[in-house]
């Protein structure tokens, strides 16, 4: 007869065996419904509140606003408008980022650059990007389900945890939560967490899918005065 610790060892290994198969599994038919909901995906709409957590002071500073995203090819185009008292304007599209602040009436313009693909990998995380691409460029690891309210109605979501594979990216954010809806191929909360402790947390409700997007309520009007 084998001695009792033998036996518990044993028992303990199998467990462990038994819940790193089980989650594997889970993981890689997560990653296959996602890759069959990316490609229907085509657009979404949603309105969201950011809570960014700065580790430094313990404040919290809340945003809110609506987002849109567009599939168009192979490319993302993204508008966003942040509500007051800190109105501002966001816009990705065809490689340029563009921030207005129509307060003070200042113009933001980036160039993505040969950094094009990696942004709009940023941009698609939880909205029509497919498990494999995640695969690409991230290590994934499901950490759980969880239910959220989007809005409307609880939503069963899956949790993934990404570390990136990219050095440069980790040196920004050491890693990203996602609570994923894979019927949808859609995030309804994502948290960036970087290596100093400050963490943003984005919500997203009432996400309204592969619907015509009405983008003027997103479009940056400036003048003779704005400032870049």
């Amino acid at each position: 007869m084998q001695p009792t610790w033998w036996r518990t060892s044993l028992a303990g290994l199998l467990l462990a065996f038994g819940a790193h198969s089980m989650q594997a599994q889970d993981l890689a038919s997560v990653i296959r419904q996602m890759d069959a909901s990316s490609k229907t995906f085509h657009s979404a709409e949603a309105d969201f509140k950011w809570e960014l957590y700065e580790r430094v002071v313990r404040e919290t500073t809340t945003q809110n606003g609506s987002i849109y995203f567009v599939k168009q090819g192979g490319s993302t185009q993204m508008g966003a408008r942040i509500l007051p008292p800190n109105a501002k304007f966001l816009e990705y599209k065809g490689g340029d980022f563009r921030m207005f602040d129509p307060v003070s009436d200042h113009l933001v313009e980036l160039k993505a650059g040969d950094k094009q693909s990696q942004v709009e990998g940023f941009l698609a995380l939880g909205f029509g990007a497919s498990g494999s691409d995640l695969l690409k460029s991230w290590n994934v690891t499901l950490v759980g389900t969880e239910t959220l309210n989007d809005g409307e109605r609880p939503v069963a979501t899956v949790k993934l945890d990404l570390v990136s594979k990219d050095p440069a990216v980790r040196n920004s954010f050491s890693h990203i939560i996602l609570w994923v809806d894979p019927v949808r191929d859609i995030s309804l909360r994502q948290k960036s967490i970087t290596p100093s402790g400050d963490e943003k947390t984005a919500s997203y409700t009432h996400i309204r899918m592969n619907k015509p997007v009405n983008t003027r309520p997103y479009e940056i009007k400036t003048d003779k005065n704005t400032t870049r």
